[in-house]
């Protein structure tokens, strides 16, 4: 019995496919070739998540527009490209890399190198020194310090 539970909860917790059986195309081929496309574009609904695992209706016109044009004779890198086209490179899951994206891809990393370069700056400074002397006490100084030390020792 915990065995199906635990089987149950694994496969509800997994994405769930949201392309229809009538979306399907009937060669295998094409399908296949429809699915892959379908994983690389993202749901502008949805965000962050591919139109193949989407339900929202703009993924499911997005996955129908896929299929149209495979079915039209359109390469993979045709579709994508008028895809691209129509929504711009937000519609991809990997945009491409560019001079106008390369904030997108490179910003994360210069934000934590400079994050760790100013906590270190942080610690470095929090940190007391202890390479360096102090500056020695003069005679009067100690003098006192020792009369303060011997005061505390008596009784």
């Amino acid at each position: 019995m915990r065995f199906v539970l635990a089987l149950l909860a694994v496969l509800a917790a997994s994405p769930a496919l949201a392309v229809l059986p009538q979306e399907m195309l009937a060669d295998p081929a094409l399908e296949a070739r429809a699915r892959a496309i379908s994983q690389e574009l993202r749901c502008l609904v949805c965000q962050n998540q591919p139109i193949d695992d989407s339900n929202a209706p703009l993924a499911a016109d997005l996955r129908r527009l896929v299929r149209e044009r495979l079915v039209a004779g359109d390469s993979d890198e045709a579709v994508m490209r008028y895809v691209v086209q129509r929504y711009g490179d937000y519609v991809l899951l990997k945009p491409p890399v560019r001079e106008d994206t390369y904030v997108l891809w490179y910003g994360p990393f210069i934000i934590l190198a400079l994050a760790l370069a100013g906590a270190a700056v942080y610690v470095r400074r929090r940190r007391p020194d202890d390479a360096q002397p102090g500056v020695p006490l003069t005679a009067d100084e100690e003098a006192r310090l020792s009369a303060l030390v011997d005061r505390k020792d008596a009784p």
